[in-house]
């Protein structure tokens, strides 16, 4: 029985392996229609671009924190820390037109900045390319389950692609990781201090600091939720990844939700991405039909599935027969 059994599970495995590539090799020919090599390349212009990007929205913030002006402050934060995250994100892919040594560099800064050791971040990110919403990927493991659960499990999950980033980084890579934690230690260190009042001689910037700190805290634990889960949820093998065609949404993300085709072109820079979805949605637009910001069809979808459950509770317990409600058993 055990022989027959495990026969069962082996042949069910077989025919999944089948299936997985039959659908990598139909996503092989899609691909191969799609015109992408000339997306590489950046300009002197785009590549100043890329590198400058986020922090006049940094200085913003710091300035309109200093003022009290949070609500402010908070929109330019949100704009930074996408803008940074992009640039953080092509420097993973080395595609910001700049040296590998450059981009070490300025990872090093963002880490310090965005209060997150990207160097640990950019290993797990790797295999999540490597192996996308597989079982060795901690990165996608976030978009398997509930918006809720995504959200709730911010800071856990942050922990364990630390973890996994440090096991699955080299030895230079690994020594970086452990340089932006000391930093970003430092950072804290120092903000509490000056919080606590250390020192008030420096009161705008402990104001500008706290703020700076809190907010990144807060967002590094939330990310995720954007990040992971919006742009891979309810995906598969062959489309692993969501995407958006939203101009104002795609302008307030700095083209990050270009996801699908950044999964399908992973060296094509993000200042490209806009370019490569109009290729993509011509060549094979069933490889981008799953869309991040929900659309009409989807919202028709979701009140078509909620009514459905309103209306089987309904019957369930309304209209269930006399002997199978519990207080009718009991007071009858």
């Amino acid at each position: 029985m055990t022989n027959i059994n495990n026969r069962t599970v082996k042949d069910k495995s077989d025919v999944i392996d089948t299936d997985h590539a039959h659908k990598s090799m139909v996503l092989k020919k899609l691909t191969a229609q799609v015109p992408w090599q000339d997306l590489r390349g950046l300009s002197r212009v785009q590549i100043a671009y890329n590198l400058v990007l986020p922090y006049p929205f940094l200085f913003l913030s710091w300035w309109f924190a200093s003022q009290s002006w949070y609500l402010v402050a908070c929109m330019t934060t949100y704009l930074f820390f996408a803008a940074a995250f992009r640039q953080a994100h092509d420097g993973y892919h080395h595609s910001l037109g700049v040296s590998k040594g450059v981009t070490k560099g300025i990872l090093l800064l963002l880490s310090a900045l965005l209060m997150t050791s990207l160097h640990s971040i950019r290993a797990t990110h790797m295999a999540h390319h490597r192996d996308p919403l597989g079982d060795s990927d901690i990165e996608g493991s976030l978009a398997k389950g509930t918006w809720l659960q995504a959200l709730l499990a911010g800071v856990s999950y942050r922990v364990r692609i630390y973890q996994q980033g440090l096991q699955l980084s080299n030895t230079s890579n690994r020594r970086l990781a452990w340089v932006e934690f000391v930093v970003i230690a430092i950072i804290a260190l120092i903000t509490l201090l000056l919080v606590a009042g250390f020192s008030t001689d420096y009161a705008m910037l402990t104001q500008i600091a706290a703020y700076h700190v809190a907010t990144m805290i807060l967002v590094n634990a939330s990310v995720g939720i954007i990040a992971v889960w919006g742009v891979h949820h309810d995906c598969d093998e062959e489309i692993v990844a969501r995407t958006e065609r939203n101009r104002v949404v795609n302008m307030l993300t700095f083209n990050l939700l270009y996801h699908a085709e950044h999964h399908l072109f992973s060296a094509v820079p993000s200042n490209h991405l806009p370019e490569l979805a109009r290729r993509l949605d011509k060549a094979a637009p069933q490889l981008t039909r799953q869309r991040v910001v929900p659309t009409s069809h989807d919202i028709s979808q979701f009140k078509y599935k909620f009514m459905n459950k309103l209306t089987t509770l309904y019957y369930r317990l309304i209209k269930q027969d006399n002997n199978e409600c519990p207080l009718r058993r009991h007071l009858g």
